[in-house]
């Protein structure tokens, strides 16, 4: 490790003992030479020692800067897997990050857009609207149609903070695989796949993109609205948009006062994820609670609004038919398909046995599948497979880590919305119907109409086109011939010589035996006829191989 990768990591350690941290390790992990040490260091003792468990831990990744903040985010919306204190305080994280001076965001405004704020916006203001991990968000009006916007801007000088974390985090993924060189979670590859994400949600002109394209692939739809991004006035670190008024998916009173269906809004949620997932092929990969919002229009028709659209993942054709066909294969409880499908993707070795591998599935998930599904969280399923799949050397899929991160926070604001959603049953005739649609009748008449164009194209040239492959036929047939008549010679070439080297050898046995007895003289004759033999036979082999 370098310099500056060895001072990140000192204060990643002292920020968690100067928080109390440690105190959350269980106590064998513990022993008293430790603990003596670590008390004796006054400067890292705990700063906090009333405030809650909860609490120190959000400080904590509060001080460490945005990538512990993500990672914070992302536990939040586990609250089956955490204690309710540490997901309320973690649910903090999402938009209550401390803000950096409004007199900086003008700064940065201004010196990007070459203007001042005055002549492209009325009632700017300074105190921002919300503050997050990467940039914050500020409210004005456009000085040409006074349509209200909101101005998100990128913290200054948080490129290098985020830059030495990465460069950390690679390196301990290096000395990780290093040490465990078959290491089935692929660290240095996963962290890459991380840096990138990370790095693309410092590009505002690229959050920009995807917001224009999630927006044209829901346009009009009742399940998602995304807003409008004004191009024009969006730079590298500024990003313009429509300022939307929604209630946060996470104040569930302010939605009950509303009278939101809430039953309808889990089951769109989950039917939002799929739907970017299969249909469209790009999702938004970052979809934790100070992200969503829903409209306070028609409560009982309601409608997600997707805002921050930094981070979002795509799946090719082949990741999704074979997810797809492991979600319907969960949701049948058929496990051989389930190992099939692993084999078939290349996610475990292709020597893996599958009937080892549907048994410890079996065995595992069955438990589970006793109670109501209702009552059973997809996530832990997920995580049970990916565990018993470890087993069998399967390696974490870097393209699936988004998704998988997704379909977390998807379960986690649909049951925080909604306890008894039943996430089974509302994605499995989505899922069916999506199959059908693949390898349906549906699925070749699409086909037909979308190359009907290429091959109307081509028709023309289909004439050429024949006579060309059957030219090249000929030719072929003509090599082929060739190559079978110098395969033969070669083979009556290799008899021939063994032939001779036969006779040959058999031709010198019997002169050998005529040498001791009184045709002494012909022995000799057989010797030099059995050398005849042998030269025609080496000739021929010599020929053979030419």
């Amino acid at each position: 490790m370098r310099l500056r990768e060895l001072r990140r990591l000192y204060r990643i350690g002292a920020v968690l003992l100067q928080h109390g941290l440690d105190e959350l390790l269980p106590r064998q992990w513990q022993p008293w030479p430790i603990r003596i040490w670590r008390r004796s260091l006054f400067w890292l003792r705990n700063r906090h020692p009333t405030a809650s468990q909860g609490k120190r831990l959000r400080l904590a990744f509060e001080a460490l800067g945005p990538v512990f903040i993500k990672f914070g985010q992302m536990l939040s919306t586990r609250r089956d897997l955490l204690p309710p204190d540490l997901a309320e305080e973690l649910a903090l994280l999402q938009d209550r990050v401390p803000p950096f001076p409004g007199a900086l965001a003008r700064q940065q405004i201004e010196h990007s857009l070459k203007q001042p704020i005055e002549a492209l916006f009325d009632d700017f203001d300074e105190t921002p609207l919300a503050s997050a991990s990467v940039a914050q968000v500020h409210t004005a009006r456009l000085k040409s149609s006074g349509e209200e916007v909101v101005l998100k801007v990128i913290r200054p000088d948080i490129r290098p903070v985020i830059d030495a974390d990465l460069e950390l985090l690679e390196a301990l993924a290096r000395l990780v695989a290093w040490l465990v060189p078959r290491n089935r979670l692929r660290p240095v590859e996963v962290v890459r796949e991380y840096r990138k994400t990370l790095l693309d949600e410092l590009n505002l002109m690229s959050e920009a993109a995807n917001a224009i394209q999630l927006r044209r692939n829901f346009e009009g739809s009742p399940l998602l609205y995304v807003p409008r991004i004004h191009t024009d006035l969006c730079r590298e670190n500024v990003l313009v948009m429509e300022r939307i008024y929604g209630i946060p998916v996470s104040d569930r009173p302010a939605l009950e006062a509303n009278g939101t269906n809430l039953k309808l809004l889990a089951e769109r949620g989950v039917e939002v994820f799929f739907t970017q997932v299969f249909r469209d092929s790009f999702f938004h990969a970052d979809m934790h609670p100070g992200n969503v919002f829903v409209s306070y229009e028609h409560p009982d028709d309601p409608l997600w609004i997707g805002i921050d659209c930094g981070i979002v993942g795509t799946l090719n054709r082949a990741d999704k038919r074979y997810l797809a066909e492991n979600f319907l294969a969960f949701f049948n409880r058929d496990y051989r398909r389930v190992a099939e499908l692993h084999v078939q993707s290349g996610w475990v070795p292709p020597d893996t046995k599958v009937e080892e591998f549907e048994s410890a599935l079996r065995t595992v998930l069955e438990p589970i599948f006793a109670k109501p599904l209702a009552e059973i969280s997809f996530g832990q399923v997920l995580l049970n497979l990916f565990n018993t799949a470890r087993r069998f050397n399967m390696q974490v899929q870097p393209q699936l880590v988004l998704l998988q991160k997704t379909l977390l926070y998807v379960e986690g604001l649909g049951r925080q919305l909604y306890p008894q959603l039943d996430l089974w049953q509302t994605a499995k005739p989505f899922l069916e119907r999506w199959m059908r649609q693949q390898i349906g009748p549906q699925a070749a008449w699409r086909a037909l109409q979308e190359n009907a164009p290429f091959w109307l194209e081509k028709l023309p040239q289909l004439p050429d086109l024949v006579y060309d492959a059957l030219q090249q036929a000929q030719r072929q047939q003509h090599q082929l011939d060739r190559l079978s008549h110098q395969f033969q010679r070669q083979h009556q070439q290799q008899g021939r010589a063994r032939y001779l080297l036969g006779i040959g050898g058999a031709v010198l046995i019997g002169s050998c035996l005529l040498l001791e007895s009184r045709f002494h003289n012909l022995g000799v004759c057989g010797i030099v006829a059995a050398a005849l033999f042998w030269l025609a036979g080496w000739r021929a082999m010599a020929a053979q191989r030419h």
